[in-house]
This record gives structure tokens, sequence and C-alpha cells, in this order.
């Protein structure tokens, strides 16, 4: 039977992260795999750590926030030391939907690809496409991607996503830190891994605050289009 570990980032997520964890754990797959779940709790300063540890959540805590790019190379770690076939990226604010799982994990048990990104963008499965703003950014993203790393990908900040024990291996020993989204999919197309899309319904994020703030996405949208012209140049082995 395949084991998929479900790796949950999660900072300051008290007033979500327990529904995320109910709907993760309630979740029974049609196919023959066995799913657990892992929350990285990412250094929270709220009341997270405290919701983990009395519900019987497994989880790890960091000591300091590390951001989105260390707890999932945290969670990666987690996956590979613990023997995984795949790890599934799933945040913590209850954007994500679990009952997509299998669409996700899909074309890696059929060895179709290596790499999935769950898109709100495709066939217009999900109402929720985020905000205006975002979807300019998104775009942004998506036609840098296209211009310099060869690639198209509609939604290259989701972060519904699964890997492979290969991918799983890579990601243990080296995720991006800064902006892991589009940075990880400039990395595994130069290394040649298959990356594929498939469209997810995702929510509007109901508690908390994302990572990137309104007043930032220009300071973003900035170097995280010098860190795909840089890493699009890098050689292989330095993606490794």
């Amino acid at each position: 039977m395949k084991k998929v570990l479900i790796i949950i980032p999660a900072y300051n997520e008290e007033n979500s992260i327990l529904n995320t964890c109910k709907q993760v754990l309630k979740y029974k797959p049609k196919n023959k795999i066995k799913i657990d779940l892992i929350v990285i709790n990412d250094g929270s300063i709220d009341k997270t750590e405290e919701i983990l540890k009395n519900k019987k959540i497994p989880h790890i805590n960091l000591i300091k926030n590390l951001g989105i790019g260390g707890a999932v190379q945290t969670g990666y770690k987690y996956a590979y030391e613990n023997n995984y076939d795949y790890a599934v990226q799933f945040d913590g604010d209850g954007q994500h939907n679990i009952n997509y799982l299998e669409n996700i994990l899909e074309p890696l048990l059929n060895n179709r690809s290596d790499f999935v990104i769950g898109s709100r963008f495709i066939n217009d499965i999900s109402s929720f496409k985020s905000t205006r703003a975002r979807r300019i950014g998104i775009k942004i993203i998506s036609f840098l991607l296209k211009i310099f790393a060869h690639i198209k990908i509609t939604d290259p900040t989701s972060g519904f996503r699964a890997a492979n024990s290969e991918c799983i291996k890579l990601f243990q020993n080296n995720y991006p830190k800064e902006y892991p989204e589009p940075e990880s999919i400039v990395i595994l197309n130069k290394l040649k891994y298959k990356i594929s899309e498939v469209p997810v319904e995702m929510n509007e994020r109901t508690n908390g605050v994302s990572s990137i703030r309104a007043w930032k996405n220009a300071y973003y949208m900035i170097n995280v289009g010098i860190s795909i012209i840089i890493t699009s140049f890098k050689k292989g082995k330095d993606c490794k």
C-alpha cells in the first residue's frame, strides 16, 4: 500500500488549523493508499501549538518562524526519513479542498508526472480565484515562467501540490526559502522532472493573514521575477 503524507505548514492559524486537520482526518480515499498528516507549526505565537497538542494532532514545532519555505522543507524531511511514497502540500488556512486529493495524486500514481500542482484556473472548477490584484500577479509569474523556464503553469503560486519520492528526496535536501512556489517549479523543470497541473477547487481564506501582504505586492513581484530569472540560468547541478 502506498503511503501519502499531507504536509500542513501553519503560522498563527489558531482559528482554522483544527478544522483543516479534521477535514484531512475524515477523508477516506477510494484508492488503496494510506494517508497521514503532519502539521509544521512554524513558530506560531498564538494558540496553534496548544490546539495541536491538546487535540493530539501529529505536529513538529519549529523554535522560530522559518517562513513557508523552511516549514515545507521540514515536512519533506519528515516524509523522506519516514519513507513516504508521496507528499502533498496542504495549506492550514482552509483554502484547499481535501476532496481533490485523489485528483492531485492520480498523475503520480500512474507515473505520468513527478510533481503535480492543483490549479484554480483550469476548467473553471473553482469559484474562488483570488483577488484581482493577485490574479494579475499570478499571470505575470506565469508569463515569466514561460519566457525564462520554458514551462506553462497556470497557477504557479498554488500551495496545493503533490510530489513523488524522487521530488521528496530533492526537496528534503534543497527547497527554496524566499519564493518557494515559483522557484521550485523552475528547479524541477531544469532537472527534467515531469510537472503537470490538475483542476481543483479552492476556498477563500476565512481567518488569518496571507504571507504576502497587500503593501508588499510590488516588492514581491519584482523580487520573485528576479528569482525566476536567476534560477533559470543556474546549472542543473546547482539546483540539487
